[in-house]
């Protein structure tokens, strides 16, 4: 009996993947700019196991905050007031009550009803095959469209989710195609970051446009944006509506800017939460944060609502443009803290910054499956944290390596 051939590779294919990539993942490893194993000495310096003094220029900790002794002291007093690390059970059933009070601040300070994850992927997890079932589109399944350059955590559910429904790729955004999709189907899910990791942000303006006019339903992950801008740190996305309404979600990491751990998931109204963790795959198990990242997490919440936090942001953003000064990248003047500085080819990503560590700079040699084959990039992430004549030095430095390997660094 002959059987139809399996569409196979339709959105998944890790064998190809490895075969292109990892001989780049294995020259990183051996310039030694990846699998490090580090001791924190103090704020932006770390030790690695090669005896190496690092000033970090990778992490995503914006404005400095992973290393706040409020934040610190919060971590341990959430152990203190649980009097455990954690309740083993579903959290649908049973909870620390430390967790609802801090959902609770968080949805206060976002103004959303916000569920808190373990983590962005957890959060996509949960909530993207529901969103392809129709559950929280009035129970129409819609067409499910993904940015090309949609975050890992999120594009490796397109397979998932189609499973429930049709499922389609589309350029970076390319507003055109998408305003065809909302044409030809009654309903879209678009699924995108706002703020890319790799660089650039989504085209805000012609999504609401979109959404207004055809009744999009927007699933944007903002984890590069909470925190870092807006009032409160309400991040790229919350700013731009009065409020959230049945049509738009934002998911952000907690870990970045924000300052602790986890993620949150901001919903508009108390019925799209309990979905989520009903039948999402954070309420299959005993996956809430412990009583420790629920501490931090409080004390960031207070430390937002502060004057101090309104410093640290506008500190990175003097950072942000006398790093524009020295350097022009594609995201020059975006008033974001990501920075890629092209590089070509991945082995000249990784011999740059290779040197650059051996003088006691990290930065992140960035290459496919990243970033597209032919478009490696040194990746640079700023501080509030950071002193001005250091960013200077890395800058030169880089201007420096990338002319000894032929290429060019624009002014």
């Amino acid at each position: 009996m002959n059987h139809p051939a399996s569409p196979l590779h339709r959105f998944i294919h890790h064998t190809k993947v490895i075969a292109l990539a990892d001989r780049d993942w294995q020259a990183a490893e051996a310039q030694r700019v990846c699998g490090l194993h580090v001791e924190v000495k103090n704020p932006n310096h770390l030790l690695d196991q090669h005896g190496r003094k690092l000033r970090d220029f990778s992490s995503t900790s914006y404005l400095g905050l992973d290393y706040h002794p409020t934040i610190l002291a919060g971590a341990i007093q959430g152990l203190q007031d649980a009097g455990t690390l954690r309740v083993a059970n579903v959290r649908q059933r049973c909870q620390l009550t430390l967790l609802e009070q801090y959902e609770n601040e968080l949805s206060e300070l976002f103004g959303a009803c916000c569920l808190s994850t373990l983590s962005c992927s957890a959060a996509s997890a949960a909530i993207l095959p529901l969103l392809a079932s129709g559950a929280l589109t009035g129970n129409t399944a819609p067409v499910m469209v993904f940015d090309r350059r949609a975050h890992c955590s999120m594009s490796r559910l397109r397979a998932l989710c189609s499973d429930e429904t049709q499922v389609i790729t589309v350029p970076h955004n390319d507003m055109n195609v998408l305003e065809d999709l909302c044409k030809r189907y009654a309903k879209i899910v678009y699924v995108a970051d706002a703020v890319y990791p790799m660089g650039g942000v989504a085209d805000l303006d012609s999504l609401l446009y979109l959404k207004d006019r055809y009744g999009v339903f927007l699933y944007l992950d903002d984890s590069h944006g909470l925190s870092t801008v807006g009032q409160y740190g309400a991040g790229s996305v919350r700013p731009r509506v009065p409020a959230l309404d049945d049509d738009l979600l934002v998911v952000a990491s907690l870990a970045n800017a924000f300052g602790a751990s986890g993620a949150a998931v901001m919903f508009a109204n108390p019925r799209q939460r309990q979905l989520a963790l009903r039948y999402g795959a954070p309420g299959n198990g005993s996956q809430s944060l412990n009583a420790a990242c629920i501490g931090a997490g409080r004390a960031a919440v207070a430390l937002h609502r502060t004057g101090e936090f309104t410093q640290w942001q506008e500190k990175l953003q003097v950072n942000i443009r006398f790093f524009d000064r020295l350097i022009q990248t594609p995201q020059r003047a975006n008033g974001l803290p990501i920075r890629l500085i092209p590089c070509g080819k991945a082995e000249v990503a990784n011999r740059v910054a290779g040197e650059l560590a051996k003088i006691g700079f990290l930065t992140a040699p960035i290459f496919f499956p990243l970033v597209a084959r032919h478009e490696a990039a040194l990746k640079i992430t700023l501080r509030a944290d950071m002193q001005p004549n250091v960013i200077r030095v890395l800058c030169e430095l880089i201007g420096d390596l990338l002319g000894e390997q032929g290429a060019e660094v624009r002014h």
